[in-house]
């Protein structure tokens, strides 16, 4: 009995095959014989195999692609932001189908299964309206009777690397804005969740054939990192979107630099929360349990450190590990259920040795973790919440652990406290949780967060759509989702306008002939 729908799911999102591969035309076997084999952490079962594009099919994707930019550019603006419309209004039809996946391939909550497709409906909406929006600024010449402005052009092929933590919504960010930008997509989603890379692309080619467009616009590859490394040295990609670990990030950056390209990278985060005597505690637990327990601490943006003024320290300490001993640990379709696996053994054995080298040195245990057996946890991927006392300069802390653990420590001083929370290499997301004013205004100075990401009472995970997303330091630095995020998907363009009868020079150089 298919008790969670995840069959029907399948059927739903055209993934009933046993296999399925790379965007070729409408070619959806691969002519290899490799297959990357996906299988749930909830509870081990194979859901499918995914075929390892060849370099012969890789290459003719980028040519299918490079061959529908040169029409897809030519349509206007509005016209491209329908098209995205059109696909978030399937994502609106397969919210339950995809989210099931999303859960049952990733190991996330089903409620965050649902909210990732949530947040792929809402780029959509966002992307259609700015794609009435794409301005340049007007500028005033130095030279009398011309005109000066900028304007903004599409890059061309747009490259997407996501990682498994949120396997559809961190594409949709990018393809949603490269696509009413001119651009269009090739995505080589994670090789640990490359079911819902399938079913995004199944969704979005109705769209393309609904409007009789090319596959092009919208191509998959698969495989492991040697699939993409093909991507990160083509120069017939111009930008590279990619999403990953801060070792990955380096690679890729290097690369892509090295022959001039674009990038915009998003990796580790090792995100604070400090907690001041002004604090809300409620507010506080709920939302430092939720940023290190959701997605099983599998999220860029999770609590990592707990930063306590020491005259609440042991009140928060006390109240945190309560709030533990209620976490509900299993199967996340179950919707009974705070926290579903990690993704693999393999993030089951990280997240043994993070708790190993935080005790060898010093590190205190509150919350004890452990790797959970029996009924219900055959998978071997369910592991138990764990809080640990611990210092910042622990070399563990220094460390961004994909895992759910959280670091607790004391402070004396609001100025120590930002100082530790800026103080590893890290700089994604941050939070304060004060009801003072200043002390809030003094978090958000220049003096204050160095992250990308900024929050006042709210914890450091769960950003909105309509903010650009992206850090600084070893985060990388790229911006993806709202704010003038658009901007990095087009090339920019200053132009001169001379409308007098004679050619006057800039700065007053006087040339004649």
């Amino acid at each position: 009995m298919d008790q969670f729908g995840i069959q029907e799911a399948l059927k739903t999102l055209k993934l009933q095959n046993e296999n399925a591969g790379t965007s070729t035309g409408q070619n959806w076997l691969s002519s290899g014989n490799e297959f990357v084999s996906s299988f749930s952490p909830v509870d081990g079962t194979l859901i499918g195999k995914v075929a390892v594009t060849t370099k012969e099919e890789y290459e003719e994707v980028l040519s299918n692609a490079t061959t529908a930019f040169k029409d897809w550019r030519m349509m206007p603006a509005p016209q491209r932001g329908e098209i995205v419309r059109q696909f978030g209004e399937k994502l609106r039809l397969y919210k339950d189908a995809l989210g099931r996946l999303v859960s049952y391939e990733m190991g996330k909550s089903l409620q965050e299964g649902f909210g990732e497709v949530q947040e792929m409906i809402d780029i959509c909406d966002f992307a259609v309206g700015l794609s009435r929006q794409l301005n340049g600024i007007t500028l005033h010449s130095e030279r009398p009777l011309h005109r000066m402005y900028d304007q903004y052009h599409p890059l061309g092929v747009v490259g997407i690397i996501s990682a498994f933590n949120f396997p559809v919504a961190v594409w949709a960010w990018n393809t949603a804005l490269a696509w009413i930008c001119g651009d269009v997509c090739v995505w080589k989603p994670s090789e640990k969740a490359p079911m819902c890379g399938v079913a995004c692309q199944n969704i979005m080619v109705e769209v393309l054939k609904d409007n009789n467009l090319p596959e092009g616009i919208c191509s998959l590859i698969n495989g492991d990192y040697k699939v993409g490394e093909w991507m990160t040295q083509d120069t017939r990609v111009p930008l590279i979107s990619a999403t990953g670990s801060t070792r990955m990030g380096r690679i890729v950056g290097a690369t892509v630099a090295g022959r001039f390209g674009k990038s915009i990278l998003e990796l580790g985060g090792n995100n604070a929360i400090i907690v001041t005597p002004d604090a809300d505690i409620d507010m506080t637990v709920v939302g430092s349990v939720f940023g290190a327990v959701g997605t099983a601490g599998q999220r860029c943006t999770s609590t990592r450190r707990l930063i306590i003024h020491d005259s609440l320290y042991e009140d928060v300490k006390q109240k945190l590990a309560s709030a533990y001993t209620q976490l509900q640990i299993g199967n996340p379709l179950n919707e009974e259920n705070h926290v579903g696996p990690l993704i693999d053994k393999d993030a089951v054995a990280m997240y043994e040795n993070s708790i190993a080298m935080a005790q060898k040195e010093g590190g205190n245990i509150i919350v004890e973790g452990g790797v959970l057996q029996g009924e219900g946890f055959e998978s071997g991927c369910y592991v138990k919440p764990c809080i640990i006392e611990a210092k910042n300069h622990f070399e563990i802390v220094q460390h961004e652990t994909f895992a759910p653990i959280l670091y607790l420590m004391k402070y004396s001083e609001l100025e120590e406290a930002i100082a530790m929370q800026n103080d590893v290499p890290q700089g994604l997301s941050s939070a304060i949780m004060t009801t003072n004013l200043r002390e809030a205004e003094r978090f958000l100075s220049h003096q204050g967060s160095d992250c990308g990401i900024a929050n006042v009472n709210i914890g450091t995970s769960g950003a909105e759509i309509g903010g650009a997303f992206g850090g600084e330091k070893e985060t990388g630095g790229g911006r993806e989702s709202g704010s003038d995020a658009w901007k990095a998907y087009m090339r920019r363009q200053t132009n001169t306008i001379n409308y007098s009868t004679v050619l006057p020079l800039a700065q007053g150089i006087k040339f004649e002939l």
